[in-house]
C-alpha cells in the first residue's frame, strides 16, 4: 500500500535534487537521436540543434562491436576513438617481440596500416518506430513466457525483413523497458585497418591509482581507418570537423556515444536486490579473476603480455562495481527513489483505471526478481566455462559451432539471437576470427572457470562432474587445450560448412564437452528468458506507461548500447571543499611524473620525455563536464554548438559510478581529452604530421 502522504515530505524534497521532472533537472539524460531534448535545451542553454545538425552527428559516429564508441574525423574513413576500446586490437597485432601496447604505432602510409582480424564498426543510418509491429505479436491471454517468445519471434521476422530489404544490418532496440520498440539500421564495415595509437603508458596515464580520478593527464586515444571493397571509405559528407579552440569554462557540449546500460527506471525493491545480492556477487567474482590474472602475469614477461586486456577490464569493472555499490549504500540514494516511487505510486492509485491496468507492477519485479536469484549465479558461472566473457576462446567457438548446427535448421524467427539471419554476419566474424590464441592463457581461463563451478556446486554436481571428467581443474584444461583442434580458423569452416553431421563426427574434446554442457545452458537461457526477462519487460512497460501519464513523453530510456545523445558545460566540481578545475595543462603531466617518480603507472614514455622542451606547457591536456555518460561512452566525441570535435570522451569521476542508477550534476563528470593536447600530441611528440593534417583539413 502507498505510504501516507504526511510521512511522506522529507522525502519528497530530496527526491526533487535528485529525481525531479527530467526537463527541469539539469544537463541530465541519455537521449534518443529521433527524440532530442530541444526543450530542455532551449530552455536551460538558449539553444536547440536543427534536424540536419543531428544526422550529421549521427551518421559521423560509429559503434565498436567490442563495446565502445568513435567518430569519423576525415573525409577518408579516419575513425578516433579510445586506446582502451581498441587496446584488444593492439594485443591480437601485436606478437612476442613487437608489443603495440607498449611501443605505440604509426602508419605513415596507407600501406602500412595494419589490418584487425576481427573487428566490426556500425554507423546508425537510419531509425523506425516498430512497436505496433512488436507488440501486435502478443494477447492478454498469453502467459508471460508465450508472449515472450511471441516477441522474440516478431522481433526476429522484423530484423530479417529490413535486412532483405535495406541491405542494412538490422537491430530492434527495447526502450522503456518494453514500452517502445525502434529497429536501427547500421551500415557495417569489417575492413578496419590501425593507423595510430600511443604508448599505453600515457594512453593510461597514472594507472589503476588514477581510473576513475581527477585531474588526469591521458592521452586516450587510438585511429582506425574504415576501408570498403579494399578502399578507404569516403567520408567527406559524413564526418566531423576539428576545433582548433578546444572548450572553455561553461561553454555546451554534446557528446554522442553507445552508452551501453543503465537501470535508471529500476524499482525500489529491485535497487535493493542489486545491492545486496548481484553487486556483492560480481565485485567478489571481480575481485578473485583480478588476482588470478596477476597470478598468471606475474610468471612470465610474456605472460603478463597475454593477459594484460583482460586483466585492464577486469581491474576497470572491479572499480566501477565498487563506486556502483558504494552508491547504492548511501540512503540519501534509495531515500530519494522511494521518495519517487510513492509519488508515481499514489499518482496511479488516484485513477482506477490506470491502478487496474499498472498497480501491480512493482510486486511483480520484485517477486520477478526474487526469483533471478535463484538461479543467476550458476547460470552466470555455467556461461563464463562455455567462453563468456572472461573465458576460453576456444571453448566459445566450440559452443558456436555447436549451436549453429542445432541453430540454422531452424526459421530464422525461431533461432537463438545471435544465430538469427539478421546477426549471423557478426557471428560468423568472430568465429572465423584469426587473432592468436595463446594455450597458457586458454589453460588460465579454462582452468579457472572450471574450479569456480567446482567451489560454487560441489566437485559431485553432475555437470561439474561431466567439466572434470574425473581431473583436477588443472589437468582437465591442460588437456582439453592440448587436444583441441579449433586454433585454425580454416578447421572452424569446416566444421561449420558441414553442420551437424560434422559436430556429431567431431571427437574434438572441446565440441564434445560444448555438447555436453550446452544442454543445461540452454535450459537456463530458457528459463531466464520465460521467467525473468519476459515478465520483468511486461512490468516494466507498465512502469514506463505510468511515468509517461505522469510526466508526458519528455523522458529519455535507459542505456541499451545503442546511440545516444548527452549534453552539458565544461565545468569543475567541488569535493571535500576543494574546488577541482575543469582543466588540467601539459606542464601538469611533467609536474605528476615528477611527484610520483618511481611509482606504477607514472613513468613517462621516452617520446614523451624527449618532446617536453618542445610541447606549449600550458597547452590544456584534459577536462571534465556534466555530460551524462556511462560504460560504452568510451571514445565518444564531444562536440560543440558547431559540431566541432573539441575532445575525447575516456573516463568518469569516481561520482560517476553510481550513474548506472541516478545522476547528480553536482559532482558527476565526465572526463576527455582536450582537441587541443591530441594534436599536439600527434604532431609534436610522434612527428605524425600526415595524421595532423588528415584530422584538421578544413
Amino acid at each position: 500500500m502507498p505510504t501516507p502522504a504526511i510521512a511522506r515530505l522529507p522525502v519528497l524534497l530530496l527526491a526533487c535534487t535528485l529525481f525531479a521532472h527530467p526537463a527541469a533537472r539539469a544537463d541530465e539524460g541519455m537521449w534518443l537521436l529521433n527524440a532530442p531534448p530541444t526543450r530542455q535545451l532551449q530552455d536551460r542553454h538558449k539553444f536547440a540543434p536543427s534536424p540536419q545538425w543531428l544526422e550529421h552527428l549521427q551518421r559521423s559516429c560509429v559503434r565498436f562491436q567490442t563495446g565502445g564508441s568513435g567518430s569519423i574525423v576525415s573525409s577518408s574513413g579516419l575513425v578516433m576513438t579510445n586506446h582502451h576500446v581498441g587496446s584488444d586490437m593492439l594485443l591480437k597485432l601485436s606478437t612476442k617481440d613487437a608489443n603495440l601496447l607498449e611501443t605505440g604505432f604509426y602508419a605513415r602510409t596507407r600501406e602500412q596500416e595494419l589490418k584487425c582480424p576481427d573487428l566490426e564498426l556500425n554507423i546508425l543510418w537510419e531509425i523506425e518506430d516498430v512497436t505496433g509491429k512488436v507488440t501486435a505479436s502478443t494477447r492478454p491471454e498469453m502467459s508471460p513466457a508465450a508472449a515472450g517468445e511471441a516477441r522474440r519471434q516478431a522481433i526476429a521476422a522484423i530484423e530479417k525483413s529490413s535486412k532483405d530489404a535495406t541491405g542494412l544490418k538490422s537491430e530492434v532496440v527495447t526502450l522503456y523497458g518494453g514500452a517502445k520498440y525502434h529497429i536501427y539500421r547500421y551500415r557495417s564495415y569489417t575492413d578496419i585497418r590501425l593507423v595510430f595509437a600511443p604508448e599505453e603508458a600515457i594512453a593510461f596515464y597514472g594507472g589503476d591509482t588514477d581510473n576513475f580520478e581527477f585531474p588526469r593527464y591521458d592521452l586516450d586515444c587510438c585511429f582506425f581507418r574504415i576501408y570498403d571493397h579494399n578502399t578507404p571509405l569516403d567520408t567527406s559528407k559524413n564526418h566531423l570537423a576539428w576545433s582548433s579552440s578546444g572548450a572553455a569554462d561553461n561553454d555546451l557540449i554534446f557528446v554522442c556515444g553507445h552508452p551501453g546500460h543503465t537501470d535508471r527506471l529500476n524499482t525500489l525493491d529491485h535497487l535493493k536486490i542489486t545491492r545486496d545480492d548481484e553487486l556483492p556477487r560480481r565485485l567478489g567474482e571481480y575481485w578473485r579473476r583480478e588476482i588470478k590474472d596477476q597470478t598468471f602475469a606475474g610468471r612470465s614477461a610474456e605472460n603478463s603480455r597475454i593477459v594484460r586486456d583482460d586483466l585492464f577490464g577486469v581491474a576497470n569493472s572491479r572499480k566501477a562495481v565498487t563506486g556502483q555499490l558504494a552508491g547504492l549504500l548511501d540512503p540519501a540514494i534509495l531515500i530519494a527513489k522511494h521518495g519517487t516511487e510513492i509519488k508515481l505510486r499514489d499518482s496511479i492509485a488516484s485513477h482506477p483505471e490506470q491502478s487496474r491496468q499498472w498497480g501491480g507492477a512493482w510486486d511483480d519485479i520484485a517477486r520477478i526478481k526474487k526469483h533471478e536469484q535463484t538461479f543467476a549465479e550458476r547460470r552466470a558461472l555455467l556461461d563464463k566455462v562455455l567462453g563468456g566473457w572472461g573465458g576460453s576462446r576456444l571453448m566459445a567457438h566450440a559452443v558456436t559451432l555447436v549451436r549453429l548446427a542445432d541453430e540454422l535448421p531452424k526459421p530464422s524467427a525461431e533461432r537463438l539471437k545471435e544465430y538469427g539471419d539478421a546477426h549471423l554476419d557478426s557471428t560468423y566474424l568472430g568465429l572465423y576470427s584469426p587473432e592468436p590464441i595463446y594455450d597458457a592463457l586458454e589453460v588460465h581461463f579454462l582452468s579457472e572457470t572450471i574450479q569456480r563451478c567446482a567451489e560454487r556446486f560441489g566437485a559431485g554436481d553432475p555437470t561439474v562432474l561431466a567439466m572434470l571428467s574425473g581431473k583436477s581443474p588443472i589437468d582437465r584444461a591442460t588437456d582439453l587445450v592440448k587436444a583441441c583442434t579449433l586454433r585454425d580458423p580454416d578447421a572452424r569452416k569446416a566444421l561449420a560448412s558441414g553442420g551437424e553431421k560434422a559436430i556429431l563426427a567431431s571427437g574434438d574434446p572441446m565440441i564434445l564437452l560444448a555438447r555436453a554442457l550446452d544442454p543445461e545452458a540452454r535450459a537456463l537461457r530458457t528459463q531466464f528468458e520465460d521467467t525473468v526477462e519476459s515478465p520483468l519487460r511486461d512490468a516494466y512497460s507498465k512502469v514506463a506507461a505510468a511515468q509517461f501519464a505522469a510526466l508526458g513523453d519528455s523522458v529519455y530510456p535507459d542505456a541499451t548500447f545503442t546511440l545516444r545523445l548527452a549534453f552539458g558545460t565544461v565545468k569543475g566540481w567541488t569535493r571535500a571543499g576543494e574546488h577541482i578545475p575543469a582543466h588540467t595543462v601539459l606542464s601538469g603531466l611533467y609536474q605528476r611524473a615528477a611527484e610520483r617518480k618511481g611509482q606504477e603507472g607514472f613513468e613517462l614514455p621516452h617520446s614523451w620525455i624527449a618532446a617536453k622542451d618542445k610541447l606549449n606547457p600550458a597547452t590544456p591536456f584534459n577536462f571534465v563536464c556534466t555530460a551524462d555518460i556511462i560504460g560504452g561512452n568510451s571514445g565518444s566525441p564531444v562536440v560543440n554548438t558547431s559540431g566541432e570535435v573539441v575532445g575525447l570522451i575516456f573516463d568518469g569521476n569516481l561520482d560517476s559510478l553510481v550513474g548506472d542508477f541516478v545522476y547528480d550534476e553536482r559532482a558527476n563528470r565526465a572526463v576527455a581529452v582536450d582537441s587541443r593536447a591530441l594534436i599536439e600530441a600527434i604532431r609534436i611528440v610522434y612527428g605524425a604530421e600526415g595524421l595532423a593534417a588528415e584530422i584538421t583539413a578544413k
